[in-house]
């Protein structure tokens, strides 16, 4: 695992200015059986943020969503919704608790036109409402409605076509909360972009809160509220998001190639 430069200390912001806590993490430690990845690691999400998580390779970031969505265990700590535990809770529990989540792989069903994604998406609402909520979805995402029939392969959607349609997919359930692991993970440069400040932007300004996993630091960043520089599983760095970016002495470590290439 990767250690933090002597040169660069630990940074914890005051957060007492944040808005109302959604989603917190106290303590959390998590892995795969071994050595745990993340250890005693806290952080939170408030009302209608955008909060991101970066840090080297092998920081662990994917592994707090994985602890978070109920994927791998928790083994100390726990974790809050809205004030009511959900440590350790599967991922289906979650929806009914209004947790959306996109994986970083595996985000639509390539068989199934969009119209039939988001109808997965869904699932667990009364038949009656799914035609209204797929109308809602296709207001938030205009372009998808002239997909609608369109089958979700690679072949017939673009990279930011087929990450709208995962959006919109879990977007079905008005989650309170969003949580993205990578979702730029294999696009083009331009496409990235264009998913964090025009698809992830739009989220944000219906007050939907948004826990973003990144390996383009600096781009998630940008459209965030508050960050978090993870390194060896635990927080190094919590900040406002612009008060990272213009750190000049994390900026080659974090925000640089090692990070933005990397997506």
């Amino acid at each position: 695992m990767l250690t933090l430069p002597g040169e660069i200390a630990s940074s914890l912001a005051d957060e007492s200015s944040r808005p109302q806590l959604l989603l917190g993490l106290e303590n959390v430690t998590a892995g795969y059986g071994g050595p745990p990845v993340i250890s005693s690691l806290s952080l939170r999400v408030g009302q209608g943020e955008v909060v991101t998580v970066v840090g080297p390779n092998g920081a662990g970031k994917s592994t707090v969503v994985k602890a978070v969505i109920g994927e791998i265990p928790i083994t100390d700590g726990r974790v809050t919704l809205a004030g009511e535990e959900i440590t350790n809770l599967p991922t289906e529990m979650l929806v009914r608790h209004s947790v959306g989540y996109v994986p970083q792989v595996r985000d639509v069903f390539p068989t199934m036109s969009v119209r039939e994604n988001l109808e997965m998406g869904g699932y667990l609402l009364p038949k009656k409402e799914v035609d209204a909520r797929i109308e809602e979805v296709f207001e938030i995402f205009p372009q998808l409605k002239a997909l609608a029939g369109r089958r979700s392969a690679v072949s017939k959607l673009s990279g930011g076509e087929r990450k709208m349609v995962a959006l919109g997919r879990a977007l079905m359930f008005r989650p309170k909360l969003l949580i993205l692991d990578e979702p730029t993970a294999g696009l083009a440069v331009q496409i990235a972009r264009r998913v964090l400040r025009e698809q992830i932007s739009v989220l944000v300004e219906r007050g939907t809160a948004v826990l973003l996993i990144e390996q383009r630091a600096t781009d998630a960043l940008e459209i965030s509220d508050w960050g978090y520089v993870l390194v060896s599983g635990q927080v190094k760095i919590s900040a406002q998001a612009s008060t990272i970016l213009a750190r000049k002495d994390i900026g080659e470590i974090f925000l640089g190639k090692s990070i933005t290439a990397a997506g």
